[in-house]
Formats: structure tokens, C-alpha cells, sequence
């Protein structure tokens, strides 16, 4: 069973400092990946300022417009603010039988969720995880342990699984933590290990822990460099990882999206 998925951090739909709209070219973008799940972060449901600045800011919540009649849709609102809310969304081709978004905010200053959503996939429930962690190492950490607990809680033992996402672990430290305690592993490690790495990728040698397993560049977008984004998958197979470093995606957001094929096998409960 074949299955393309993809990552982004859509920047709210905005350039910086919100001078320009860029939602209607990531719709057009984010269409062009023909990409089966759709793990979103930074996706504003609600943004009256936004909405009065331009002109064709669109009515729905990003999520709504992005997904269109193409995608069913899952969004988790975390921050709220008077002119609005934004939050982290899955775009689904396949019915998302159920949803529950968790609040793993760590202060008064980030509000961070971890949504979790089923996919049903002909006859296989597929847990997915979207998520965008805090700025801040100890946040992120506390916030880690939270997911783990949260998946070890909700989701059956060896069911498929797919965590997605802005991790802002720069410095690479989570990943030894969800291998430990989760049995997942990461795309590109998976990839790389198959030769099935995209050039378009880089090399994933980085110059933050070149002794170690190394993730894919993705921000900021102009010049990636650092390792924010990631796909962590359990029982699939991973055919190519991309990430996509090409045009239009570098004047879009501020991070580049992973794009990842997948084989999930037939006999995977």
C-alpha cells in the first residue's frame, strides 16, 4: 500500500512581518505535491487583521481552504488571540475517524499542541501525530516526554504510526528519545539507509553532530541549514525522502516541506 505524506510549517500564510499574502501560491504549491496526508503547522484558522490587510485573504480558515474538496481535515487551534487563532492541521485523502488535540503549552508565551488524528486506510487505522514544539530546550523536552506519554496512552501497540512536524530541535537531541521509547525511526535515517535519498535533500551530514544520525535542512527556507522538521514513522517503509528546496517553496515560508514516499504493508494492524 503506497502512501505519499508531506511536512510544512506554513508561516501563517504570510510573508515576514505579514506584508504579503503567499496563502493562494501554497494552496497551488501544497496541491502540486499530490501528497495523500498533509502535516501542517502554523495554520491560521482566524486572522481579522490579515483579513483586513488583503484583499483576498480567504473567508475560511486555512486548513478549510487548503483542503478544498480534495482533502478531509483535522485542525487543532492553540493559540488565541483577540483577532484571531492559529494551530497545527492534517489534510487527509482518507476519512479521519477521529481527533483530539492535546494543549502541551509550557508557558504563557507559546501555546503549543500535539494533534492526534486517525486516518482510516482501507482496513488499517494510522495514527498521526502533528506537531510544532517550543523555542525553548526545556520546553521542548517537557513537551517530547508529553507526545510519549500520549502515544503509549492512546495508541495500540506496533499500530502504524506517524509523528510529523517543526521539532525546533536544532541541535538534534530529541530523536535518541522517541527511538527509545517509541520504536520509531526517522525518514531520512530510513532513506538514507535504502540510498533512496533525494538529491534535492542534501547531504545529511550536518555540521551540528556530524558524529551521529543527521536529519534534513529545512530552515530557514533561503538557505537551510538547520534540522526543524521531521518525519518519525512507525511500521512503514520509506521508498524516498525529499525535501523540497526548489522553487516556489523558498519564497513561501520561512521553512522548506519534506515530502516522503511510504509502503505500508498489507498485513500492519
Amino acid at each position: 500500500m503506497k502512501l505519499r505524506i508531506a511536512t510544512y510549517n506554513m508561516h501563517k500564510g504570510v510573508s515576514a512581518f505579514g506584508r504579503e499574502a503567499r496563502i493562494h501560491d501554497m494552496k497551488e504549491a501544497i496541491a502540486g505535491l499530490n501528497a495523500d496526508l498533509i502535516f501542517l503547522q502554523e495554520v491560521q484558522g482566524r486572522h481579522d487583521n490579515h483579513a483586513k490587510r488583503h484583499s483576498a485573504w480567504p473567508q475560511a480558515g486555512h486548513h478549510e481552504f487548503l483542503a478544498d474538496d480534495s482533502h478531509h481535515v483535522a485542525y487543532g487551534m492553540n493559540a488565541v488571540y483577540e483577532h484571531g487563532h492559529h494551530g497545527n492541521a492534517l489534510l487527509s485523502r482518507y476519512p479521519i475517524i477521529s481527533l483530539v488535540n492535546h494543549d502541551v503549552s509550557d508557558h504563557a508565551y507559546e501555546q503549543r499542541g500535539i494533534l492526534h488524528a486517525v486516518v482510516q486506510i482501507d482496513t488499517v487505522a494510522v495514527h498521526c501525530f502533528v506537531i510544532h514544539l517550543g523555542l525553548f530546550a526545556a520546553s521542548r523536552r517537557r513537551q517530547i516526554h508529553a507526545l510519549i506519554q500520549t502515544i503509549v496512552r492512546d495508541t495500540p501497540p506496533g499500530a502504524p504510526l506517524i509523528i510529523a512536524g517543526d521539532f525546533n530541535d536544532w541541535n538534534q537531541r530529541l530523536s535518541s528519545t522517541l527511538y527509545e521509547h517509541l520504536g520509531v525511526d526517522e525518514a531520512f535515517d530510513m532513506a538514507g539507509r535504502l540510498g533512496s535519498t533525494s538529491p534535492a535533500s542534501g547531504s545529511l551530514k550536518t555540521f551540528f553532530a556530524p558524529w551521529r544520525r543527521s536529519h534534513a535542512r529545512t530552515f530557514p527556507a533561503q538557505f537551510p541549514c538547520l534540522c526543524l522538521d521531521r518525519v518519525y514513522l512507525r511500521g512503514f517503509q520509506v521508498e524516498q525522502a525529499t525535501v523540497l528546496q526548489h522553487a516556489p517553496w523558498r519564497a513561501l515560508s520561512d521553512h522548506v516541506p519534506i515530502l516522503v514516499n511510504l509502503e505500508m504493508p498489507l498485513d500492519a494492524t
